[in-house]
This record gives structure tokens, sequence and C-alpha cells, in this order.
């Protein structure tokens, strides 16, 4: 082996270094002889030569270098741009996942299709650890105003991590996003659901003197577990009220095992022991039922039982899955198509009904705060502003909405509504209420 710089393996080297050769003690004499012209000959060039054999040496070497760093940036370049495909390729995996996810889980019943669902929630405003407050309100095109002052009213009086479901027809979701995406809504979490009318085809009994009670979206808290499918629980409200207090409470309302409900009842509400003395019929079952009727007297159901109010109540996902409560509701649906079954004189939304017998002694109930009504109503004026302001929940339900221009305290009311960017929706006032808001 050739200890040296390896002159016999490489003379070409000794041409340009002669030292090389001549610093080799341990090459055998004989080839040291034979070398030693060529070692003279080349140390003649080499200092004939001077600095151009050296700047050879140097531009070989200087090639070499070069070639090898741009291996090394190619190399580097190549492995980047690998991690960054495996990187888009990843988040687009991620979406897609999620995406079907949603598709699957919101397409168990035909009519309820998801139309998009934004997350815009600031990371520090709403603690990631936290459960999540599913909360479900319809958005009609003629009532949009409300749907939005209630949104606004909710969020900004919690921190939970709220996530509204709002159930929509296909010609409303374009108005309704443009709402949404005001400044003061920005941080909401939300998803459009849109309804088809379909669902309802046998289900539903056309009355001219019922039209308002009829549309389509009233009939959207029946199908809670369609619209809010990977939910345990979840709120249902009217878009005629606004909340004071954090949802959150509302929320966490205990429910009794076995219960799918929970509900404000009309007799011992505070609103009732407020306002109303001898009301009559319209708060018993006698009043939305028609117990004329043989299938109703069937089911032994007292005609002085409490009736209660379904624009706001609070739903155990689970247990409503487990007990079918939206084919129940859908069954009496039908009979009273069928058969007539709900008073000539409905007390109240033609949705009650149904609720009050497939409920009948099987709902537990909510603070009767948390449902504070008759505002929407003559009765409603009777209230003290020290009353409404502890209200946790101010519920307008009647003929008289606060986007209207009859409506008790829709001072209070107005305070979260947020003009329509579009122009489409405008406030009813009368002309003295304008004078005084300027």
């Amino acid at each position: 082996m050739d200890r040296g710089c390896g002159c016999d393996q490489h003379e070409a080297l000794a041409f340009l270094a002669p030292e090389c050769a001549q610093g080799d003690s341990h090459v055998p004499q004989k080839y040291r002889e034979q070398r030693l012209p060529r070692d003279r000959e080349a140390g003649e060039m080499w200092e004939l030569g001077g600095g151009a054999a050296e700047g050879l040496i140097t531009n070989i070497y200087v090639r070499q270098k070069r070639k090898m760093s741009f291996r090394k940036v190619n190399i580097i370049i190549l492995v980047l741009a690998v991690v960054f495909f495996l990187l888009v390729l990843h988040h687009n995996f991620l979406g897609l996942s999620s995406l079907l996810r949603n598709e699957v889980s919101d397409a168990g019943i035909v009519g309820l299709q998801p139309i998009d669902f934004i997350p815009n929630a600031p990371h520090d405003a709403v603690d990631g650890r936290q459960e999540e407050v599913p909360v479900v309100i319809a958005a009609s095109e003629d009532r949009l105003g409300g749907t939005i002052a209630a949104i606004n009213s909710i969020q900004h009086n919690t921190r939970s991590n709220v996530i509204f479901y709002i159930v929509t027809l296909n010609h409303t979701a374009d108005h309704l996003r443009s709402w949404l995406s005001s400044s003061t809504l920005k941080s909401i979490r939300y998803k459009i659901v849109n309804f088809d009318t379909k669902l309802l085809e046998g289900k539903v009994k056309e009355e001219p003197d019922q039209g308002e009670s009829i549309k389509p979206l009233t009939f959207a808290r029946f199908y809670l577990p369609i619209l809010v499918p990977s939910a345990k629980k979840a709120i249902y409200m009217d878009d005629d009220v606004i909340v004071q207090g954090d949802i959150l409470a509302l929320y966490n309302t205990p429910l009794k095992p076995g219960h799918a409900a929970a509900f404000s009842e009309d007799c011992d509400s505070a609103s009732t022991k407020v306002v109303i003395r001898g009301a009559g019929n319209q708060y018993n079952y006698i009043g939305y039922l028609d117990y004329k009727k043989e299938r109703i007297r069937k089911l032994s159901m007292k005609a002085s039982t409490c009736s209660f109010n379904p624009g706001v109540f609070v739903a155990n996902l689970t247990e409503w899955k487990r007990q079918n409560i939206t084919n129940q509701l859908e069954k009496w649906m039908k009979l009273n198509v069928e058969e007539g079954l709900y008073s000539r004189t409905l007390a109240g939304s033609i949705t009650t009904p149904p609720l009050l017998i497939v409920f009948y002694q099987q709902h537990s109930t909510i603070d009767p705060m948390w449902n504070v009504r008759h505002l929407g109503s003559s009765a409603g004026k009777r209230y003290s502003p020290q009353f409404v302001k502890a209200a946790k929940l101010l519920h307008w339900n009647g003929h008289f909405k606060p986007w209207g221009r009859t409506a008790s305290f829709t001072d209070v009311w107005e305070k979260w509504y947020i003009p329509d960017p579009t122009g489409k929706f405008s406030l009813i006032r009368r002309h003295t209420e304008i004078s005084n808001i300027k």
C-alpha cells in the first residue's frame, strides 16, 4: 500500500508535484532511479510553469467545490419541496375528511342539507377545551332581522363555545350570509342548513286563518337530531327572542332521566304570574287539542293540564333519538291532517299540539326567567322595566313583533339589532318613535 501520496499509482501527479516523488523514501531504489529523469524534467517544467500549474489545480478545485455546492443546494431544495408537498397533501386530506364527515352526518334525512360551515371565532375568544353549545334557530326572509338580533345578543353575553345552526330556505341563504359577514358578527361560528319543504308533505293542513303559523321553518324544531347530528344536547329558540343572560346556564339545565326535553310551563312561568289572571283555556291542553275527538280522549290526558311554550327549550338529543321523538311528532301531524285533532281556537303555534301529546308528563322544566314571554301581546305592556331587565330571555311571542310598530319594549330589542347591509330588511316604526330615536 502506498502510504505517501501514491506516486506509483498516480504517476501523473508526480509530473505536477515532483516533490511528492522526492519525498518517497519508502519507494525501492530501482524505481527511484527510473523516475529520477522524469522527476528532474517535471521539476524543470514546474519551475518554468510557475503559477500556471498551481492555477490549474486551483481551477479544478474550485470547479469541484462549485459542483458539490450546487449538488447540496439542489438536494436541499428537493427535500424542502418534498416536505412542502407532503404538508399540503396532509392538510387537504384532513379538510376532505372533515367535509366527508359533515356530509355523511347531515344526510340522515332527505331535505336537510348543509350549505356552509364557517368557524370564524378567534382563538383567544373561545377556550377550545370547552364543550360546544349548539343553538338552533330558524331564519325566514321576512323575519331575518329577528334572527340576527337574537344571535347578536347570545354572542355578546357569553364566552362559551357557541355554534349556531341557522335553518333557512335556499332563497334566503345568500341574504343571511351577507348579513352575518358584517363586522359585528364576524366572530360567531355558524352553520347554515337548508330546510326542504317536501318534508312536510302530507303532514300539514293548510288553513287560511293560520297562514302565519304554517310557515315551513316553524317545524324545524321537530328535526333537531338531524340538524345537529353529532351533538348530545342542544338549545332551540324562536327568532323573536333576545338573550340577556349567559346561554351556558340555559344549556346546563338538568333534565330528568328519560326526559328528551325541558320547556317553560305556561301556568308556572314568571311572566304568567306577573301579568296573567284568569287566563282561561289558553294555558291548558284544552286550548290546543279538540277533546271532542275520540283519538284525543283515548290518550287519557287531562284537559286542565298546564301547557308549555315550545319557543325555547333544551333537548337531550340522545334521549330524543332513543324515543324516536321526530317520528312520533310526524305521526300526530299526519293524524291531524286526516282527523282534525287540533283545537279550532288554537291558542298558539301550530307546532304546539303534537309536542304537548308526545311530551305529556314526560318533560323537564327550565328556569321561568329563561322564557319571559307575552311581549308580543298587549299583556306584555304590563311588565315593569325592572322585571324586563332581570329576565334572562325575552320572548315576543304573539302578533306584535319587536321589528314592527306596536310591540312592547322595542328599545330593548333594538339594542341588539344590526341594520341590514343589503337594505332589504328594515324596521317598521311610527313617526313619533323615529323622531325620538333621532
